[in-house]
């Protein structure tokens, strides 16, 4: 791993850009020798050099424009909210510092920051006094609920979070080039995704990266959402949302998935052909959330033939929950036609005769505008649209 030390780094990036120690010195007014013991404990920690030395100046290696590429996204991120709270925090800011005031505002206590970070309670609230006098201003309200940020501490964290995910980025780049490896792979993983496209996926991706590290999280698609913005999650795999649901985001998509009404194989309209709309509103449901672009698609059903969706509904996306209730009961289902498949091959879920071609949902890929993988989470979305071509869904280029 790189060293956090944000004076460190800055000083990297001076060079990197000055191509001098001499001129990097003169601009942070500091001693060349202190500007070199910088450069030099950092291409110890990064496995190499950074800078080819010549009479000419310095010039970054390929090591080295991993690293600065990285480190100049981070602080183009994180200086704009630091000189809107005080210019002085560029030059004294620290990177433990910086994880205080993110522990504080997330736990909005200093007691359960200090147990998140491991440390003690005085030495974290030490460390945000310190941020606040150089700041000259508070960054939390005390109330009687908590220590809240407030709403330049706010922009801060999240810009924080994003720096420190190009750091971790950069700590898995450079380990690539000394041969290891560094990181893992965060992606956050809707219903559909889970059951059809990342088994297969990660099967293959296992067999290429054995120990590499690969953490699934699946939620309410705002909660996901909320953690791909943060950095906390590199990608989403599931239903896109038409219009996107905030700028900062893309939205790639790799096929299109249908409607599925299904039925347990007992159930009278399994025998029954051109189901109508009276038929289906006669029985209560298992149906996704409100929301889902599932739900959404269920109720337009109804609601474009000028009717009202069933009011006897169980809100739930799990196809084992609506697999068992559907066999138990003359409930009805509603999900996607990719993830039932299986289940209906299967002889446990039966399709209700009622066309739902029209209903048309894109499924695909959501990630970070301005986001650069690193090598091995590119291989990852290689893996995923492969799987989808081979298993004949992908209607849509990636």
């Amino acid at each position: 791993m790189i060293p956090r030390n944000l004076r460190h780094l800055r000083l990297f990036a001076s060079v990197a850009e000055l191509k001098t120690l001499t001129a990097a010195s003169e601009h942070w007014h500091i001693s060349q020798p202190a500007v070199t013991q910088a450069i030099n404990k950092l291409e110890r920690e990064a496995g190499g050099p950074l800078f080819e030395r010549s009479p000419n100046g310095f010039f970054l290696t390929d090591r080295g424009e991993v690293l600065q590429h990285r480190v100049t996204s981070a602080f183009a991120l994180l200086d704009p909210v630091l000189a809107d709270i005080s210019p002085r925090l560029k030059i004294t800011l620290s990177y433990s510092q910086l994880l205080a005031v993110i522990a504080v505002a997330e736990s909005e206590n200093f007691t359960l920051a200090a147990r998140r970070l491991g440390l003690a309670q005085p030495t974290v609230h030490r460390a945000v006094t310190q941020v606040e006098q150089e700041a000259v201003r508070s960054l939390f309200e005390r109330t009687s609920f908590g220590i809240l940020p407030t709403r330049l501490c706010q922009a801060l964290i999240e810009a924080a979070r994003l720096a420190i995910y190009e750091f971790d980025q950069a700590d898995a780049e450079l380990a690539g080039i000394n041969g290891g490896e560094a990181g893992r792979i965060v992606i956050g993983a809707m219903p559909l995704a889970r059951s059809t496209i990342l088994p297969r996926a990660l099967a293959q991706f296992r067999e290429l990266k054995s120990t590499y590290p690969v953490k699934l999280l699946d939620g309410p698609y705002d909660e996901l959402l909320g953690g791909l913005r943060r950095g906390t999650i590199d990608f989403l795999i599931g239903a896109l949302r038409d219009p996107a649901p905030i700028g900062d985001i893309v939205q790639e998509a790799l096929f299109d998935d249908r409607l599925a009404l299904l039925a347990g194989p007992r159930h009278p309209l399994t025998s029954k052909q051109d189901v109508s709309l009276d038929d289906l509103i006669g029985y209560p449901w298992v149906v996704p959330r409100q929301g889902t672009p599932t739900r959404d698609q269920f109720e337009t059903l109804f609601t474009a033939a000028g009717k009202a969706p069933p009011s006897r509904v169980i809100e739930s996306g799990s196809l084992l929950l609506m697999r068992g209730l559907l066999n138990e009961s003359d409930h009805l289902g509603c999900l996607s036609r990719h993830q039932s498949q299986p289940e209906c091959d299967n002889g446990m879920l039966v399709t209700i005769d009622h066309p739902t071609d029209h209903l048309v949902r894109p499924i695909g890929l959501t990630y970070r505008r301005n986001w650069r993988p690193t090598s091995i989470q590119t291989l990852m979305f290689k893996l995923v649209a492969d799987v989808t071509r081979s298993a004949g869904m992908l209607d849509t280029a990636t």
